[in-house]
């Protein structure tokens, strides 16, 4: 059972539950991230086109950052999609892993 929530216990908990909502915001961070490797870019390009600093978008798309309604459009109209699509239920089970170690 994934849908139970850590804070009330309850396995579709009220919308207001501090955990629904970090939830939500960490699957709009992971939506973001699908939808910007799904136009190849880099966290650093996708930041330069956003015109943020780099460590903002990686926030953003670790759901450490609540993102203002302005912020989502502005960021659904950079990744060619509408607003809607940052709400849904991202395709990845949870986010990928960082940098690749260099070989030598």
């Amino acid at each position: 059972m994934d849908d139970v929530c850590a804070e009330c216990g309850e396995r579709v908990c009220d919308p207001g539950c501090a955990s629904s909502a970090q939830q939500f915001i960490r699957d709009i961070g992971r939506r973001i991230a699908e939808l910007r490797v799904g136009r190849g870019w880099t966290q650093a390009q996708f930041a330069e086109v956003l015109g943020i600093a780099a460590a903002n978008l990686q926030r953003m798309e670790r759901g450490r950052q609540n993102l203002t309604v302005r912020s989502l459009v502005t960021l659904a109209r950079k990744l060619g999609c509408e607003p809607r699509d940052l709400w849904l239920r991202p395709n990845t089970a949870r986010p990928g892993p960082g940098r690749p170690r260099r070989t030598r």
